[in-house]
């Protein structure tokens, strides 16, 4: 989420005043806001809302909401802000929201609610989940869940959270929503709107999910990755990577023809593993990478090399990274099912059995032919689907389409990442078709959740100009790439390779550009292992961080420094020592390689002796790993997770910055 706005509106206001009107209710409001236990940016507060919003099963289920306040008069219009998902809590976002949304919230409160079934609003809990954890699990454990949820599982559509929105806004007193949603939350949004087109003021929709979302094979995923792939390559950016990276990935699946390649990769310890590669291994890396642009350049170069025979960076990529199978998105498991199997519309009779409905769903994405998933086949497009898990879903009742009443025509900004590939740029524009004269913002070499992960401001941009009612302004491909969202060329694969340093020759001068190739890839990969860890447990646990090297050996990174162990980015040649603020101890070894020593010289510069030649080299790897540090500690800021995440987080960034940067 988007940090740091919203600062003036701040200091338009005394603390004193703040403090009174977070808990001065609006006209006819009917919700009890108290001080929150912590903190007086936002009040809470607790409503009841019926079970059934039809009136036929009897009951009541508890909301948990907070609310932010307008700094300026009595606010008659609520921006209700949604979260992804489904399943994933708001509240745990609600000061990024308010400082997401900036100066749009001085004349309007900030309502932020758990939906139903998560978070502080009546969680669901399955027992089944706990025994068989995984965001993928079998379609027995979903439907032992669904028994464990009892007759009332049917209850937490969409269409219901519809109908507990228009419940806050009644008892909060408002005239009018402003519907803000990322992802999952784009589409509650929109039902929203077709259900009550009075009461909205206006739209903002991020990470486009239509009202009928989304498709039960994912198909518009599949349909994007050639587009998004040759975007990342757009403007040159793959000049000395690759022709064209889709064509990698073609190739690459080819060779796993439905079925697992075995890689060697280096543990974070340096030991050897061996990681099966798969279609859907592949599909989980993309999917991460709409969420780090560092993680789709890696991908590229990946791809790259293994097209070329080279599966060493594929190999690290996945070790690197965390699977999807580990949820790592803060969903609530029960709600997910409970939503996405009553949403969407499978390809099946919910009276067939599981084998049957399951059978069915392979029938039909076959018949859409290979064409509607290539170069990925139907049966990874199934595999990515919820289809094997809502497969054991009990229904009791038949597949109700969302109402086919029309969006209104008011206020709406649309935005779309030309890079994300959970929701494409493709429903976007569908949406945008169906809204008369809402705006579309397209933003380059952004993935999923545009607002927020935007560093050219263009989203922030045209949010603050919608409701000033001024000019929404086109976003423009940045001139110049920062170096952590550049696919880097496929590593050397032996060190004969490698050009000479500039101002050296032979063997030592090809030393000399290995080892800054080496600190510039340790850099890069060091970013990477810092997103990746930030969502892990062993992140809080452990003082460091540690990584495998490319070809062998591994590096640790701690707040004192980073040590080398035997790490080995190029066949041949290995570093292993001490890289320390004031301090450095490297030695230079390897079969391939001009041995000796280097140490920290002045102004961050390596000096010492490879060869028998004295050699002078910045520590930075020509200057790129000071920038991925600084780019990294930027978008650790904003990165999901708690507080003491982001705190460490750019902590160790500023490590890696002051340590290998220029």
């Amino acid at each position: 989420m988007g940090r740091g706005r919203g600062s003036a509106i701040a200091c338009a206001i005394t603390l004193a005043t703040a403090a009174l009107a977070a808990f001065a209710p609006p006209a006819g409001a009917e919700i009890p806001f108290v001080a929150c236990p912590r903190g007086n940016n936002f009040a809470c507060a607790k409503l009841a809302v019926p079970l059934d919003p039809s009136g036929a099963v009897p009951g009541t289920i508890t909301l948990a909401i907070r609310r932010h306040r307008a700094a300026v008069g009595e606010a008659r219009t609520a921006i209700v802000a949604l979260a992804g998902g489904p399943g994933q809590a708001a509240i745990p976002f609600a000061e990024e929201f308010a400082e997401l949304l900036g100066p749009i919230a001085a004349t309007r409160d900030l309502i932020v609610f758990d939906q139903r079934g998560i978070g502080l609003s009546h969680p669901l809990s399955c027992r089944a989940f706990k025994q068989h954890p995984g965001f993928s699990p079998a379609a027995g454990v979903v439907a032992a869940c669904a028994a464990q949820l009892g007759p009332t599982r049917d209850l937490y559509s969409t269409g219901d959270s519809v109908a507990d929105i228009e419940a806050i806004r009644r008892a909060g007193g408002y005239e009018k929503l402003v519907l803000y949603g990322t992802s999952y939350g784009t589409k509650l949004a929109e039902l929203y709107a077709q259900a009550h087109p009075d009461r909205v003021e206006a739209l903002v929709l991020d990470s486009v999910v239509p009202p009928g979302g989304p498709e039960a094979f994912e198909r518009p995923t599949f349909q994007a990755l050639p587009r998004v792939l040759r975007s990342m390559c757009a403007g040159h950016l793959c000049r000395r990577v690759t022709p064209d990276p889709f064509a990698d990935l073609e190739r690459l699946l080819a060779r796993m023809h439905d079925r697992a390649v075995r890689i060697r990769a280096i543990g974070p310890r340096g030991h050897v593993r061996h990681i099966r590669a798969t279609p859907q291994g592949l599909l989980d890396v993309l999917l991460l990478g709409d969420f780090s642009g560092p993680v789709r350049a890696a991908f590229v170069t990946a791809a790259r090399s293994a097209a070329l025979g080279d599966d060493a960076p594929l190999g690290r990529l996945l070790a690197t990274l965390p699977s999807e199978e580990g949820g790592g998105e803060g969903f609530d498991l029960p709600l997910y099912f409970a939503t996405s199997c009553e949403d969407q519309d499978f390809p099946w009779s919910r009276t067939a059995g599981t084998s049957q409905r399951i059978a069915q769903a392979r029938a039909a994405a076959s018949a859409l032919g290979r064409g509607a998933f290539a170069p990925f086949s139907a049966r990874d497009a199934i595999t990515l689907s919820d289809v094997p898990q809502c497969a054991g879903w009990p229904y009791s009742t038949p597949f109700q389409p969302p109402p086919p009443a029309p969006l209104p025509a008011i206020p709406t900004l649309i935005l779309s990442g030309s890079e994300d590939l959970r929701t494409p740029t493709s429903g976007a524009r569908e949406v945008a078709a169906s809204i008369p004269g809402s705006h579309l913002l397209i933003v380059p070499m952004v993935g999923h959740s545009v607002l927020g992960s935007d560093p050219s401001g263009c989203a922030e941009k045209a949010l603050q100009a919608l409701f000033r009612g001024r000019p929404i302004v086109p976003c423009r491909r940045r001139r110049s790439t920062p170096s952590r969202l550049r696919p880097e060329p496929p590593p050397p694969r032996m060190l004969a390779h490698v050009s000479p340093a500039r101002g050296y020759a032979g063997l030592t001068g090809r030393t000399v550009h290995g080892v800054q190739l080496t600190i510039a890839d340790l850099a890069r990969q060091l970013d990477l292992a810092l997103e990746a860890s930030i969502t892990s447990e062993e992140f809080f646990s452990s003082p460091d961080l540690r990584t495998g090297g490319l070809r062998s050996g591994w590096v640790r990174l701690s707040i004192g420094g980073v040590s080398f162990h035997h790490y080995s980015f190029i066949p041949g040649m290995t570093i292993s020592g001490a890289l320390r603020s004031e301090t450095a101890d490297l030695r230079i070894s390897g079969a391939a390689a001009a041995h000796g020593t280097l140490r920290l010289g002045a102004h961050h510069m390596l000096v010492g002796i490879l060869g028998g030649r004295s050699v002078r080299l910045p520590a930075s790897g020509e200057g790129t790993a000071g920038i991925v540090a600084r780019d990294a500690a930027a978008s650790s800021a904003q990165a999901p997770g708690s507080p003491a995440a982001r705190a460490r987080a750019r902590e160790l960034a500023r490590s890696i910055e002051r340590l290998l940067g220029s």
